[in-house]
C-alpha cells in the first residue's frame, strides 16, 4: 500500500503537534507539511502535493472554507477533511460545500481521524488492501 501523504492545517501550534504526532503513528502515512492558515495551506498543497489535507475552519487571514475552496478548485484529486469544533450546523455545510469529503469535531479527533483518512483516501476499500 502506498504512504498518504497528509498536510494540518491549523492555527494553533499546539494541535498541530498533537495531530503530527497522532498521524506519524499510524502505519502508511506520514506528515509531509503543517500550516498556520488558510493561505500557507494553498501553497503548501502546490509545494508538498499532499493527499490528505487536515483542515481547521477557522483561522486568520484565510479561513479553513475559502482555502479549502481554493485547494478543491486548484487540485480536485486532494481530499480535505475539516477540523473544528463546531463540526456541525453552518460550519459543516460550509466546508462540505467547499469540497470538504468530512467534518469531524477536535474533541473527537483520537477516536475518528485514523477511519477519516483512510476513507478520504480510498484505502478503506477491499481492492486498496489487496
Amino acid at each position: 500500500m502506498a504512504t498518504i501523504r497528509v498536510l494540518l492545517v491549523d492555527d494553533e501550534c499546539l494541535v498541530r503537534q498533537v495531530l503530527t504526532r497522532m498521524v506519524a503513528a499510524y502505519p502508511n502515512m506520514e506528515v509531509v507539511g503543517e500550516a498556520a492558515n488558510g493561505d500557507e495551506a494553498v501553497s503548501s498543497v502546490e509545494r508538498l502535493q499532499p493527499h490528505i489535507v487536515i483542515m481547521d475552519i477557522r483561522m486568520p487571514r484565510m479561513d479553513g472554507v475559502a482555502a479549502s475552496r481554493e485547494i478543491t478548485r486548484r487540485y480536485p484529486h486532494v481530499r480535505i477533511i475539516g477540523l473544528s469544533e463546531y463540526a456541525d450546523g453552518y460550519h459543516a455545510d460550509a466546508m462540505e460545500k467547499a469540497g470538504a469529503v468530512g467534518v469531524y469535531r477536535k474533541s473527537k479527533v483520537t477516536e475518528e481521524l485514523y477511519g477519516a483518512i483512510k476513507r478520504a483516501s480510498g484505502h478503506d476499500s477491499p481492492e486498496a488492501l489487496a
